[in-house]
């Protein structure tokens, strides 16, 4: 009918009616369609991912555009939901937006979701910016009350640790129910009466959840080592240096040690700390060096010793990288190793990097 003015309650900006009072559809590939509710139109996206979504998630596991990958903030819809339809709380990172949508095919749910700065539930959860103040904005700003009749919200377990639960009840009127971890299990979960079971509730990060964070290591490593390896070349130009594949091999192999072999081996590594077991492999990395370049005498005492402190110190910086990715540290843990950890690595590698150019200069 297009006598009837439909409000936006889409609260990015965008328009969700046209000149006429005639809902139009916001400009996004995974908005199919508008669902009227009492407050105005309100974006109904779709549950299955195109191939520009699965494009996308591939360059943000590679690291690109990782840090303005996001969707506005506001209230979507899944399926038909109605007045007394789930409401889902989540991040504005789409890759959270992405994976939660895919596992909602079938229902009928509102999806809430928060201006984390397009960051993940868990790391926005730590930063604050999922948090109280944030969802407490949000219930108002979409006008959430007049949407549903009843007063409960779905938030993710791990939300948890950036949220006062009876702050959000006492201001907002919302009681806060805490869903699984995985997106995977909110079909079961509703079907439980919203009920988790300890499976639900048990973070497991196992062999695959650890390596699917690998490549960004990676690409992170691009830069720092085109600018090494620029400079040894000059070196060579120069007459200064004789550095050649056996540098190449050797520093690239440490960052992939710390970005890829320590993670997906990291149960199993000696030591709770990050840097610690990327060193261990580090070192492991070095000798396996000098003995195939023909063992100590031939590789040289000098150079031999470089590596053994280069080497780790690459591999464990890159593996104390990866603690903000994990389940096995917290934020104090974290503080504390770096504090502990980078002067090391930061004096290991001076050193190292001296000792490896008095080497190239004594020959």
């Amino acid at each position: 009918n297009d006598k009837i003015t439909y409000s936006c309650s889409f609260s990015s900006g965008c328009c969700c009616y046209s000149s006429t009072g005639v809902p139009t559809i916001p400009k996004a590939p995974y908005i199919v369609g508008l669902n009227v509710t009492a407050i105005g139109a309100v974006p109904r996206i779709a549950t299955k991912l195109s191939l520009k979504d699965i494009i996308g998630t591939w360059r943000v596991r590679w690291g690109f555009g990782r840090m303005n990958y996001k969707v506005a903030p506001g209230i979507y819809s899944i399926g038909k939901p109605d007045e007394n339809s789930p409401v889902i709380v989540t991040a504005n990172y789409k890759l959270t937006f992405d994976n939660l949508r895919k596992e909602l095919s079938g229902l009928n749910l509102w999806i809430l979701v928060l201006d984390t700065k397009g960051v993940n539930v868990w790391c926005s959860a730590g930063k604050g910016t999922f948090g109280t103040k944030e969802i407490l904005h949000r219930i108002e700003e979409v006008k959430l009350s007049e949407i549903v009749k009843h007063r409960t919200i779905i938030l993710p377990q791990l939300a948890a640790t950036g949220v006062a639960s009876h702050e959000v009840t006492k201001k907002s009127g919302f009681h806060v129910i805490y869903g699984p971890v995985r997106a995977s299990d909110i079909k079961s979960f509703l079907e439980a009466g919203m009920k988790a079971t300890p499976e639900m509730r048990t973070v497991k990060f196992n062999f695959l959840d650890r390596l699917v964070l690998t490549p960004v290591e990676i690409v992170h490593w691009t830069k720092p080592l085109v600018i090494f390896f620029g400079i040894l070349f000059i070196l060579n130009a120069l007459g200064l240096g004789r550095f050649g594949m056996t540098e190449l091999i050797g520093f690239f192999g440490a960052v992939v040690i710390g970005s890829v072999i320590t993670p997906m081996l990291l149960p199993w590594i000696p030591s709770r700390a990050f840097s610690l077991k990327g060193a261990l492999l580090g070192v492991l990395w070095a000798v396996a060096i000098v003995l195939l370049s023909g063992g100590l005498m031939q590789f040289g005492i000098l150079k031999a010793i470089s590596y053994l402190l280069l080497l780790p110190s690459v591999s464990s910086y890159t593996a104390l990288n990866f603690t903000g990715s994990s389940t096995y540290t917290s934020p104090t843990g974290v503080s504390k190793e770096m504090r502990f950890a980078i002067p090391i690595l930061l004096g290991s590698s001076l050193v190292g990097l001296i000792l490896l150019l008095m080497d190239n200069t004594i020959k």
